[in-house]
């Protein structure tokens, strides 16, 4: 009987769900084979030596082994813990909508290498760097989109071309820069931006990838940000996200000023 081929890859563990006794099944992203499930076999036991591979949003170097559908683990070792998430309830929770993001827009057996790296460093911008968390989140959502294929045209009104509108907004359904009196008809629904909150859009979509998370905004032109980012994402995949609703229930409740 011919060995059992090894595979090592590296991957990031987007969820797990416990099964068995001591088992669990882990959703890891992979540079190579995109999004995979693997068995891991009595991980959750004390004796097991790659327990800590087998948690969520840790970054591991695993030995992986396959039959049929399934791959099982055989042994891992750590590459990145985030410990600093681990430590911030906000983070944290940042952190595994960023990963439920991340994994509905991965598909199985796919090259995902640039995806892989864009949750690492957004990972890295959470709990490394302290990058503020609605920053974080925002310029995250804008780039996962368009290296998904949902790339919003953001260099100039839809309608009339205008690169600096005085009054932009993002038809988050369509997914075009308009102004505000262009495609009043067309548009189903458009989130309002101010000239900073545009060009962070811009810098976010368009921009270098190693300096995705360097640029500050004022609290107004966040908010905008922020907003518009949340709503293509709904736009564009239709569907909401758990993750996503518990890291907004931590977040303290906005009281209008009279």
């Amino acid at each position: 009987m011919a060995a059992t081929p090894y595979i090592v890859t590296r991957g990031i563990v987007l969820r797990e769900t416990e099964t068995k006794e001591a088992d669990k099944i882990l959703t890891l992203l992979t540079a190579e084979r995109g999004r995979i499930s693997v068995i891991a076999r009595d991980v959750r036991r004390k004796s097991c030596k790659y327990a800590a591979c087998a948690q969520p949003l840790v970054y591991s170097e695993w030995t992986l082994y396959q039959k049929g559908d399934w791959y099982y683990a055989n042994e891992g070792s750590t590459l990145e813990l985030f410990n600093g998430l681990r430590n911030d309830l906000d983070a944290l929770s940042l952190g595994f909508y960023l990963a439920e993001l991340t994994e509905a827009v991965t598909t199985e057996e796919t090259d995902s290498d640039a995806l892989l790296r864009h949750l690492l460093n957004g990972l890295y911008a959470l709990a490394v760097l302290k990058k503020p968390p609605a920053l974080v989140k925002a310029a995250f959502e804008l780039r996962l989109m368009s290296l998904a294929g949902y790339e919003p045209l953001a260099d100039g009104c839809a309608y009339c071309g205008c690169p600096e509108p005085e009054q932009p907004l993002l038809d988050v359904v369509q997914g075009v820069l308009r102004c505000r009196k262009c495609g009043v008809k067309e548009s189903a629904l458009s989130m309002p931006l101010c000239g900073d909150s545009l060009a962070a859009l811009r810098h976010a979509v368009y921009g270098d990838a190693k300096r995705l998370y360097s640029f500050k905004l004022g609290n107004e032109a966040l908010r905008r940000l922020a907003a518009a980012a949340e709503a293509f994402v709904a736009a564009q995949l239709e569907r909401g996200f758990r993750t996503l609703d518990f890291y907004k229930s931590l977040q303290p409740v906005d009281i209008p000023s009279k």
